[in-house]
Formats: C-alpha cells, sequence, structure tokens
C-alpha cells in the first residue's frame, strides 16, 4: 500500500525517506516488509504522503494497528462547534444557494435558496439519494435544464476521475464514477482521465428556466487542519450570480 501511494503521488524513495526525515534504507525495507513500521512512523509517511485520514486508517490497519481518526456525524454532541459554523455559513449565503457536500457529493443539507432554486425543476425530486453530480448526469435531474451540457458534465466527470486516481483504495467512488459513465449519452471518451485539457479558470453552469437563462458559479469552503474524516470529507459549495439578470432573479425570488 505504502509504494502503491507513492506512485499515486508520483514520488521517489529518496524523495519520500527526505520528507519524512527517515534513511532510504529503512523506508525499502518498510515498502519490501523486512521492516515492521511504528505507528508514528506510519502517521508520519501518510503526513508526507498527503493521505486522506479515511485511507490513513487502512494504512494503519495495515499495519497492524487500530484506526487513529474517528468518522462522527455533523448532528453528534461534539460536533456543535463545527455544526454550528456550518449553519452559519449556509445562512450567511442567502439569497444564494448553498449546499453541504460530503463524500461522493452527495448534499444533505442545503439553505432556503438551493432549494428555492430547485423547486423551480421540480422533475429532479424524482432522483433519489440527493447528489449534486448525480443530479447532473441523471436524465431526469437537471440535465435537461443545463446549456452547453456536455461540456459542463465532461469537466465534472474529470474531478471524478482524479478523485479516483487520487483514491485508489475506494471502491465506492469507483462505482459513482461507473455509474456516470454509464448514464445515456456519456460519450466513449470520458472513460479516462484527460490530462491535456486546458480548463478555464472556473466553471459556469447555465440553466435553462422557462424564457431566462440562469447563470452560476461556485466556491468550496473546507475545514482547516481536520482530525475527523467527516470533517475532513465535509465542503459546503456556494453559489453566486454569474451575471446581473440571474443576480436578480435570485434576491426577488
Amino acid at each position: 500500500m505504502l509504494r502503491r501511494w507513492r506512485g499515486v503521488r508520483r514520488v521517489s524513495q529518496l524523495n519520500l525517506a527526505l520528507d519524512a526525515d527517515i534513511s532510504t534504507r529503512h523506508l525499502s525495507c518498510l515498502e519490501t516488509g523486512r521492516a515492521q513500521p511504528s505507528k508514528e512512523m506510519v502517521v508520519r509517511l501518510a503526513e508526507a504522503l498527503q493521505v486522506p485520514l479515511r485511507e490513513r486508517n487502512a494504512l494503519l490497519l495495515a499495519a497492524g494497528y487500530a484506526p487513529l481518526y474517528r468518522q462522527t456525524q455533523l448532528d453528534e454532541p461534539e460536533m456543535e462547534v463545527a455544526r454550528q459554523a456550518v449553519e452559519f455559513l449556509l445562512k450567511q449565503q442567502e439569497p444564494y444557494p448553498a449546499i453541504i457536500v460530503s463524500r461522493y457529493w452527495n448534499t444533505p443539507k442545503a439553505n432556503q435558496a438551493a432549494r428555492r432554486f430547485l423547486a423551480l425543476f421540480p422533475e429532479c425530486n424524482s432522483v433519489s439519494p440527493r447528489n449534486g453530480i448525480r443530479l447532473i448526469f441523471h436524465p431526469r435531474g437537471l440535465r435537461p435544464f443545463i446549456e452547453d451540457w456536455e461540456s459542463v458534465a465532461s469537466r465534472l466527470l474529470q474531478r471524478v476521475h482524479r478523485e479516483v486516481a487520487a483514491n485508489p483504495w475506494d471502491k465506492t467512488m469507483k462505482d459513482f464514477l461507473e455509474e456516470l459513465l454509464a448514464y445515456p449519452g456519456v460519450p466513449s471518451r470520458w472513460n479516462t482521465l484527460n490530462l491535456e485539457g486546458s480548463p478555464l479558470p472556473f466553471l459556469t453552469i447555465n440553466y435553462k428556466y422557462k424564457n431566462r437563462t440562469l447563470r452560476l458559479f461556485s466556491t468550496i469552503t473546507t475545514f482547516g487542519t481536520p482530525q475527523d474524516v467527516a470533517l475532513q470529507e465535509l465542503r459546503i459549495e456556494s453559489f453566486f450570480p454569474a451575471d446581473e439578470p440571474t443576480r436578480s432573479f435570485l434576491i426577488d425570488s
């Protein structure tokens, strides 16, 4: 697993040894199984490789140690301060939409503006579970209402490809990618990660609503230095109008 993570991060044994402040000989022995790492060594190597907390627990288990990082739901008492911060951000985003995005782009919570926006497209209620990217790809989701859907969908799919490449042991993420690729109208050329494209500074999605176009882009907020798996994976996606007509519509709706 250590060797594979090193390959994913494209780090040589020498550079990893320097980053983790150990000898290359000891690192080689760890990779070949000739030496048993301490718990502290597993954490040190995981930090040097920027391994996500969920996968750090897997590394610890592989080395014979109990997981170190908890996964606590946001509604549990010990998460009260984090929950208050999230609810504050959702409220402050009004009258613009904002949603909580968990692992695999599921959206367990949204502010009133986000619910009002989705209510413009009642057909989306049939898509379950609620998931931001699934709504873009599903034929009964937002897909029929997005201008230049292929351009938007291909760029979002590349994001999922990158997540799969960065987290090679995450079967759920791989299954989610396969689900997206299986939707009708998804070209076969999207089956692989595109490393040659030159993306725009940010993605603007244009939604067709009646006789107007609503243009939105988003920002992502995350917790700094999280030590809990769920907190590390939690994101707040805030949507902003990309033009004046959209801004006026969101304020007045």
